[in-house]
Formats: C-alpha cells, sequence, structure tokens
C-alpha cells in the first residue's frame, strides 16, 4: 500500500497526450495498476486518472508529467491512503448512522476523527462509536461567531472532507474557502419545488411519483455545488408523507454513502460546476 498511488490530470487536449503520460511512468519504473481517461469535447478539457505502484518521489514525478503537458496543467499525485474525515449533522439520524455503522464494519477506507452538531440529540448515537462528539450551539450567536467556534473545533483536526451529514445551517462563503471542495452534502431532490418545513409533506399533496437525492460539493451558491450522485426511487398513491419520507432517507443514506467512497478513492474531478466521475 505504500507504493501504490494515485494520478489525477487535468489539462487543455491534444494529440498524444496518453502516450507521452504513460512514457513518462514508464521511465520512472512506475507500473499502471487501472488508468482511465476522458474528453469533454465541448470544453477541450482532458481528463486522466490513474492508480499506478512504484517506488516515486511524487514531486519529482509531478515536475516531470508537467514539462510534458500542456501550459496549465493539474496535476496531482496522491498516496493511496485512509481518509481522514469530520461529520456534521443537526438533528436527523439516518445518514449519520448509516455512515457510522459502515465505518463500524470497515466498509469505508476512511477514519471519522469527530461529529460536530449544533445540537446534542445525536450524542449518545456517536458514544456508541467511540467517536469524540462536539456540540456547537448556535443559540444566542449570529452565524459568523457560530461558524468562527466550529472551525476553532475543527483546526484541531486534519481533515480530508467534511461531510454534512443533514447539517441543517447554511455555510457562510468563509467557511465553504476555508475547506474548498471538501465538503459534501447531500439533499432531497424536490429543490427548487418544494422549499422549507417538510417537504415530503409538500410533495405528497402535489402527488409526486418520483423521490430522490443528490449528494454534492458546496459551494457558495446553496444546494447547487458540482453534482457527485444522485439516485431516485417511484412512489404511487399508496405512499402517505411518512412513507414518503421514509424512502427519502433511504435513498439520501445510499446516496451519501457512494458520493463519500467515490471523493475517498480519488475518483472525483470538479469540471466547472460539474463532476467527471472515473
Amino acid at each position: 500500500m505504500d507504493r501504490s498511488y494515485v494520478v489525477k490530470i487535468d489539462c487543455k487536449d491534444e494529440k498524444g497526450l496518453v502516450y507521452k503520460i504513460s512514457e513518462t511512468l514508464y521511465k520512472d519504473d512506475v507500473n499502471i495498476i487501472a488508468n482511465r481517461e476522458f474528453v469533454d469535447l465541448h470544453t477541450g478539457k482532458f481528463f486522466f486518472r490513474a492508480e499506478i505502484e512504484g517506488d516515486i518521489n511524487p514531486g519529482g514525478l509531478k515536475k516531470e508529467l508537467i514539462e510534458r503537458l500542456p501550459e496549465n496543467s493539474n496535476v496531482n499525485i496522491s498516496k493511496r491512503k485512509r481518509k481522514n474525515i469530520v461529520l456534521m449533522c443537526t438533528k436527523e439520524s439516518h445518514a449519520l448512522g448509516d455512515i457510522l455503522i459502515k465505518h463500524y464494519s470497515g466498509e469505508l477506507n476512511a477514519d471519522i476523527l469527530a461529529v460536530v452538531s449544533n445540537y446534542d440529540i445525536l450524542k449518545p448515537l456517536v458514544e456508541k462509536f467511540d467517536i469524540p462528539y462536539f456540540c456547537v450551539s448556535h443559540e444566542g450567536l449570529d452565524r459568523d461567531e457560530h461558524e468562527k467556534r466550529i472551525l476553532e473545533v475543527l483546526s484541531g483536526f486534519d481533515i480530508d472532507y467534511i461531510v454534512l451529514a443533514k447539517y441543517m445551517r447554511i455555510l457562510t462563503p468563509q467557511f465553504v474557502k476555508e475547506y474548498e471542495n471538501r465538503i459534501i452534502n447531500i439533499h432531497h431532490s424536490f429543490l427548487p419545488a418544494f422549499i422549507g418545513a417538510n417537504p415530503y409533506k409538500q410533495a405528497y399533496n402535489r402527488g409526486v411519483k418520483i423521490i430522490g437525492a443528490t449528494a454534492h460539493i458546496v459551494t457558495d451558491n446553496l444546494d447547487e455545488g458540482p453534482i457527485i450522485a444522485q439516485d431516485i426511487i417511484r412512489v404511487d398513491h399508496t405512499y402517505g408523507w411518512k412513507d414518503m419520507q421514509l424512502a427519502g432517507r433511504n435513498v439520501e443514506k445510499t446516496v451519501l454513502s457512494n458520493a463519500l467512497t467515490l471523493a475517498i478513492e480519488d475518483k472525483i474531478f470538479i469540471n466547472d460546476n460539474k463532476t467527471i466521475i472515473f
């Protein structure tokens, strides 16, 4: 595992890129375990991801690749390792609980460093898994002061990703910038049709036939960041709004778990406000 790396490249497309990359890796005695590439014909951008093995100097290899690629190429070489994640939640337990169980059973190649919430409701659940729980109440605080206190907690950890497991507070641009492209959120896919309290009851009253969920990278535009994963289930007239809510929560936890796995495995490229998933 110590000799295993992931190489991610995005750059302007031109002829011979796969050859140049492969030749450079070959010269450095690197074994390519798996690789995929994609060209966005609309933007003219080339994306490449490879899993490699070898005794390499990541900085030196990165420099060699950049020298052979077009100007302004992005090259990232990261060691394949367990990621460090922090979960944030409010009152709902389904998304949080699903990730905790997957972590407990060894299904996630990640370590949950802590759970942070603005309520203490879920503390007993989290403590069953021997994971630190930090309650940072928002009561009596403006948004900036509340986030400042959360950032103080987070600063004590080396974090790869923050997962908003139904954290029901809007993050400020300052917070998002602090962990740019490293915050993953989940929301129901009724937006923007059913906004606010009890969207499932609103959907029931409209007779919707599809329930979905979207996991995405958090940006300054609420719920409009690059989409990582989505899924749906079909419902019919036999579903009451509480049945629809239960079904929706099942979709949410599955989609969030899938998105987190993709992030942990370094399979996500951000392409403007979209993602390339390998």
